[in-house]
């Protein structure tokens, strides 16, 4: 209900108040028990049931804004329908699985011989690519040996070795101690220092070290004080201070390889874009000391599909997700199609300089009729299942690797009728005044038929997403280090990490290691200065394949 509709309707209830005590109503109740009813009567009754009415609407929306509360508080649960529906069992299928695994194609309807999804037994060797191998030949026989078993056969070598797997502890940072020999002359004084080995190089801090500063804190949201602790009590200290001056020395070898990955991003035919907030102490300050015209402060995630790639980024300051939209889009080449955009409705995260074809994410219309479960189960059951049996019909799309306008056809021909079901039953909700308007349940039914044709869109344009996960997946990185380390200092602070998250998330989404990939962006330094689209996360290992460490 708006605030304009509560204040109306609170005003007819004060204007109709009846002051009754327990007599009085107790000799209402028997009058109209008898059928005795004096005048005067049913204006007491009506102004009961208005007040009855407004109580249940305000009851109502405490509800939903508690789950909303409870969601930004605590971070937001599953919202598969046995999680936020009564009666509905486990398995059914469910349009609500949010996880990279569901969106990645695998059916929410899984059948009881479908194989247990990864994540599920024990790691085989191949999930262990980052491992160093050692092969172990057999100490007393070898290929071409008799057998010593039937004396009469040759031994050959298999191709599949034996593999046992064995995990060590250790540090984030490991650090070696060379002890190097002196040795001075008894007669001159001279004295002789043995030289390094090789191996050792010329930085106290290699290239690892910083890629692995940087994976911990702005990848797995590791505060720089937390890596000191932990670093202290291993034995092998690094203060904040000092990880901090690592990140800001060799944030410059990074930056050409970020703007690359923005102008490739901009070449995008599919972008996803959000906010959430976040703080910069220096912003901070400056609200305090001037008065900005905006003093909001947010981090908007991007991520663009281009070529089948997806290609993260991250800016945080003053601007919003659609003023952040123009900058990327400001490094698109002419000619191109006008790109897709999937956002929520918000109005801000659309650019305002650059033309997109708008889509609104339908998980975010779903959302609202999730709040209101507890109040209107069997409306809140109708929606739900019919999103659900769309977000099927989308991972077949996703299992049979279909093309755009294939995709777009199968849709057509399955989704198509039952949104079309949805926006029959939601008009009616109105037309046929079971659901009033200003209700809890008649906002989230006034939500989706006012931007209906921007949550169909994948029902008209090719390639058009249903929601908007894959962009607030994204975000879950910006998230994570606002959990954690609360807040960027200063603006540079803040430039730094967007930069790292943006390579580090990139990396992710394209399957690469990005502790490998940020220490090989510095020992390439040279050639990411110069040609650095030859170092993007999908083919920076074929570039470096041959050539020499030029950091």
């Amino acid at each position: 209900m708006s605030v304009k509709a509560k204040k109306a309707q609170k005003g007819r209830l004060e204007k109709k108040r009846i002051d009754l005590d327990l007599k009085q109503i107790d000799a209402l109740l028997e009058r109209a028990e008898t059928g005795a009813l004096e005048k005067g009567d049913y204006e007491i009754i009506k102004a009961m049931a208005d007040c009855i009415v407004y109580l249940s609407q305000a009851v109502d929306e405490k509800a939903a804004k508690i789950k909303r509360l409870l969601r930004m508080i605590f971070g937001a649960t599953t919202e598969k329908k046995q999680n936020v529906l009564p009666g509905v069992k486990k398995g059914d299928p469910d349009g609500a699985d949010t996880s990279e695994k569901n969106q990645n194609g695998s059916s929410p309807d899984k059948p009881e011989n479908e194989k247990k999804p990864n994540g599920h037994g024990r790691n085989g060797a191949d999930d262990y690519p980052g491992a160093a191998r050692v092969e172990v030949s057999h100490p007393d026989l070898k290929p071409g040996d008799p057998c010593p078993e039937c004396k009469d056969g040759k031994l050959y070598k298999l191709s599949e070795p034996g593999v046992e797997i064995r995990i060590k502890g250790a540090a984030p940072l490991t650090a070696v101690v060379y002890e190097l020999e002196k040795l001075r002359c008894n007669l001159c004084g001279i004295l002789f220092t043995a030289p390094l080995p090789e191996a050792a190089g010329n930085k106290k801090y290699d290239a690892s070290a910083a890629a692995m500063i940087a994976v911990l804190k702005y990848g797995s949201g590791f505060p720089f004080y937390r890596l000191a602790g932990l670093q202290a009590n291993l034995g092998i200290p690094l203060p904040a201070s000092t990880q901090w001056d690592i990140i800001k020395e060799t944030s410059p070898l990074f930056k050409p390889v970020y703007q690359e990955m923005i102008n490739q991003a901009a070449q995008g035919e599919v972008f996803f874009n959000d906010d959430t907030t976040m703080k910069v102490l220096e912003l901070i300050k400056e609200n305090q000391n001037k008065d900005p015209a905006r003093k909001g402060m947010f981090t908007t995630g991007i991520v663009a599909i281009t070529e089948e790639r997806k290609i993260a980024l991250f800016f945080t300051g003053r601007n919003h997700a659609g003023e952040n939209m123009d900058k990327v889009l400001a490094h698109r080449q002419p000619g191109l199609a006008t790109p897709i955009q999937m956002c929520d409705a918000l109005d801000r995260n659309v650019p305002k300089e650059f033309k997109t074809i708008l889509a609104n994410c339908l998980i975010h219309g779903r959302r609202n009729f999730v709040d209101q479960t507890v109040s209107f189960p069997e409306e809140c059951l109708f929606v739900i299942e019919t999103l659900a049996e769309v977000y099927r019909f989308e991972a077949i799309t996703k299992d049979q690797n279909m093309s755009a306008a294939e995709r777009l056809q199968f849709h057509q021909a399955n989704s198509g009728p039952l949104m079309d079901e949805l926006h029959t039953w939601l008009c009616a909700q109105f037309d046929e005044k079971k659901v009033e308007p200003n209700s809890s349940l008649g906002s989230a039914i006034k939500y989706m038929l006012k931007r209906w044709d921007r949550l169909t869109a994948f029902l008209r344009i090719p390639g058009a997403p249903l929601d908007n996960n894959t962009c607030e997946r994204a975000l879950k990185k910006a998230i994570l280090h606002r959990k954690n380390s609360l807040f960027f200092k200063t603006d540079n602070g803040a430039a730094a990490g967007d930069m790292f998250m943006s390579l580090i998330y990139t990396c992710e989404l394209s399957g690469v290691n990005s502790l490998d990939y940020l220490t090989v962006l510095q020992d390439y330094s040279a050639l990411a200065q110069t040609t650095p689209e030859a170092l993007m996360p999908w083919n920076y290992r074929n570039t470096t394949l041959r050539l020499p460490k030029q950091g």
